[in-house]
């Protein structure tokens, strides 16, 4: 019942501020860790080669704390480090701050989801802002929520902490840019590998929540997508939604003209639109509690 408890805590308590305010939360921990790998081993000729062993090192060492945390006595010290590296109720918190901001006004839409997409935002309009949110919310709706879980159930806490630093590298140096291509390679690489099978698992998920009957234009769409997994929870939330995501959008004063996911779904969004996809992330979690339920149960009879 550990992920079930683990679960419940983060939806009940999410991140709070009186608590992180105070010490650095464990991903800031991590991200200063990478940041140091980075500054100390991105040197050199051998860069990719650093790399893969930067992210092998971190991943050891990830597994090694895992298992010492795992054996102090009884669960409660597993149950709090899952809550911690869950990220259901921060999710949900900052895309419906989006969809308030934006009933607020368009700039006040376009500050509030400038805190969690990367492309330019100060010159959306409001559909824009509405759909990098749900965006957001699909694709970490896998990364932060359904991969630790997933990882967890599979592996323990060594699984959680190794998908956690991994993914968290993956954010940090997993670019192509002329820094971190090739330093970022390994992580960049490991994070596609380890997402492969959660993202397809939410992207189950949602569409069974949702209702849609055919799953057949969702395995069409998720390829169109530029990235190898997340593709896969968007073309599930635009089409669970009946809405068109991705397409093109600015990075760095750049326009990139990428296709659009379900392309025939509604183009016009707005904070409403946004509300239909918090509540699919609700539902996707409660789908999976009951399931991590059953699971535990199924596990306790054997």
């Amino acid at each position: 019942m550990t992920l079930v408890f683990g679960m419940l805590l983060d939806a009940l308590l999410g991140e709070p501020k009186w608590l992180w305010s105070r010490i650095p939360h464990p991903a800031v921990l991590m991200g200063r860790l990478i940041g140091w790998c980075d500054d100390s081993f991105n040197t050199g000729d051998r860069k990719r080669l650093m790399g893969i062993l930067t992210i092998a090192g971190l991943c050891i060492a990830a597994a090694i704390l895992g298992w010492i945390i795992q054996l102090a006595p009884g669960y409660l010290l597993d149950v709090i480090v899952l809550a911690v590296l869950l990220a259901q109720k921060s999710l949900v918190d900052h895309v419906q701050a989006v969809g308030d901001a934006l009933r607020l006004s368009l700039g006040d839409g376009r500050r509030s989801v400038a805190m969690i997409v990367g492309r330019d935002t100060k010159d959306m309009d409001g559909t824009a802002v509405a759909r990098s949110a749900i965006e957001s919310a699909a694709e970490n709706l896998s990364d932060g929520v359904i991969a630790p879980i997933f990882w967890f159930a599979l592996a323990g806490v060594p699984g959680l902490l190794i998908y956690k630093i991994t993914n968290t590298a993956d954010s940090m140096i997993g670019y192509r840019t002329p820094k971190h291509a090739d330093f970022g390679w390994g992580a960049a690489k490991l994070d596609d590998l380890l997402n492969l099978v959660p993202a397809r698992l939410t992207a189950v998920l949602i569409w069974t929540v949702t209702g849609r009957p055919y799953p057949k234009p969702i395995i069409a769409d998720a390829p169109l997508h530029r990235s190898l997994n997340a593709g896969w929870p968007e073309a599930a939330m635009a089409h669970g939604l009946d809405i068109a995501l991705s397409g093109p959008r600015s990075y760095d004063g750049k326009i990139k003209d990428y296709p659009f996911v379900n392309e025939d779904g509604e183009r016009s969004l707005g904070p409403d639109d946004i509300d239909r996809a918090v509540a699919v992330l609700w539902k996707t979690w409660r789908l999976t509690l009951g399931l991590a339920f059953v699971l535990a149960t199924i596990v306790r009879i054997l």
